[in-house]
């Protein structure tokens, strides 16, 4: 998905970025984003975890 927007296309959602939210709000958010990132990983690893620990409780079975 991001692949297709280039580095063109991530400068101007940069710039429009930095135009709405002005320059002391941007770390704040890419924080946030960072922090909904990494708990979205964990959760698909720990989701991803006990499914294949479910398979493996089956095959033994």
């Amino acid at each position: 998905m991001l692949s297709s927007i280039g580095i063109p296309g991530l400068i101007l959602i940069l710039v429009l970025a930095l135009i709405i939210f002005g320059p002391s709000k941007l770390p704040e958010l890419g924080r946030a984003f960072g922090s909904t990132l990494k708990e979205f990983k964990n959760s698909t690893k720990e989701l991803t975890a006990d499914l294949e620990f479910e398979r493996d409780k089956k095959d033994l079975k």
